[in-house]
């Protein structure tokens, strides 16, 4: 927005340049009086890149120019937002949109009953028709409220102990030699990732309507052994610190490095193309904000694909012994309790490559196609709406 000032303006009512006959006009000595605006961006006097002139006293002021554009602060506005809503965009749909995805992910890992391995999106979006079909939407975004209460213990835990542990939050080199704090946030989440990994699996025939704040209930009592009903074969939190702990960290280290990588070279790429552009293009303002959602993307990805063996044979461990009940994802309807007798992860991985194969390690994988495939989709969406508005405005 530009200021609302008459034409020819110079200051406490003084005109020179422009000035009329028999005005009154200023003298040499009052000159001190007339001070010149500050260097706001989006001032109307400014054009982008430029500072303010800076008047001698008793210099004829000149009065602003009249082909500048009356769209440009409304641009601007624009344009500050659009990566907040190109980031909420992409939040919503990591956290909401690609929950089901998230549910079936993890039913098909646990499930080592399952002769259907669901390697492929074209079975896993099938399987999700049926279990809506029998059960209704609310089967698939089960569980989502205390994935969110996991989130905010974990980022409540980390920023805590990088407040009081001599440990810098973005030192790199002691964040990734000594892992930051990803260890201490992993052990301090885990009982209540345990709770949140029972409330995704179980399935919605057999749940009574559960709290907002169960999740927390339950990783309480998992944490100090009372309150919730587990069977005899239910595993110790500390045979599950270091599985948890090592996904926990490998999942920063290559999520952290591919995402430095894609911004390096985006950034690299994009540098020699900026400056020829024409600097008030709001094309090129709107691309500034992708890099770093880019990166985020492929830093995600990469890093759930390469855990993706790892993270089947912890959701077993966390889930044996709790008695949980699933959904059949061979069938989409009935049944299926957890049995699994795995005396820690040694045994879980040869038990796994044993009886299933390689490939029961990937159990569900076609999820992650689906959930990252949905993530980009709506990433171009919302930035084809965003650029086809600047351009509108512009």
């Amino acid at each position: 927005m530009h200021p609302r000032r008459p034409e020819g303006f110079d200051g406490l009512g003084y005109r020179s340049a422009r000035e009329e006959p028999g005005a009154f006009s200023a003298k040499p000595d009052l000159g001190h009086w007339v001070t010149t605006p500050p260097d706001i961006p989006g001032s109307r006097n400014l054009h982008w890149g430029e500072k303010t002139p800076q008047f001698a006293a008793g210099t004829p002021l000149v009065s602003a120019g009249l082909n500048e554009d009356p769209y440009l602060g409304g641009a601007e506005q624009i344009n500050r937002f659009a990566g907040f809503g190109i980031g909420l965009a992409s939040l919503f749909t990591e956290n909401v949109l690609a929950h089901p995805c998230i549910v079936l992910r993890r039913q098909c890992q646990v499930n080592y009953h399952a002769k259907n391995y669901h390697l492929t999106p074209f079975t896993i979006i099938n399987i999700m028709y049926s279990i809506n079909k029998t059960q209704g939407p609310r089967a698939l975004w089960k569980g989502m409220g205390s994935t969110f209460i996991v989130q905010g213990i974990a980022l409540g835990a980390e920023g805590i102990i990088s407040e009081f542990t001599p440990l810098p939050r973005y030192n790199h080199f002691m964040f990734i030699v000594f892992c930051h704090c990803v260890k201490l946030t992993c052990i301090i989440a885990m009982p209540f990732y345990s709770a949140s990994l029972i409330e995704t699996v179980q399935s919605e025939i057999i749940r009574d309507n559960p709290g907002i704040l169960d999740c927390l209930k339950e990783g309480i009592g998992r944490a100090m052994g009372f309150g919730v009903p587990h069977s005899k074969r239910l595993l110790p939190l500390l045979a599950l610190t270091f599985p948890t702990v090592l996904h926990g960290v490998l999942h920063y280290i290559i999520s952290s490095t591919v995402q430095k990588l894609v911004l390096f070279f985006l950034k690299k790429e994009n540098s020699s193309s900026f400056p020829a552009e024409n600097s008030n293009s709001v094309q090129n303002m709107l691309d500034a904000y992708f890099p770093e959602l880019i990166a985020s993307f492929a830093a995600s990805l990469c890093a759930d694909v390469m855990l993706y063996p790892l993270e089947t044979v912890l959701h077993r461990l966390h889930i044996q012994g709790t008695r949980t009940i699933i959904d059949n994802t061979d069938l989409g309807y009935e049944v299926l309790p957890i049995n699994t007798q795995y005396e820690g992860m040694k045994d879980c991985i040869n038990s796994i490559k044993r009886e299933e194969g390689m490939l029961g390690f990937y159990k569900g994988f076609g999820a992650i196609i689906v959930q990252y495939t949905l993530h980009v989709a709506v990433l171009q969406l919302t930035k084809v709406i965003y650029s086809t508005l600047l351009q509108n405005i512009s």
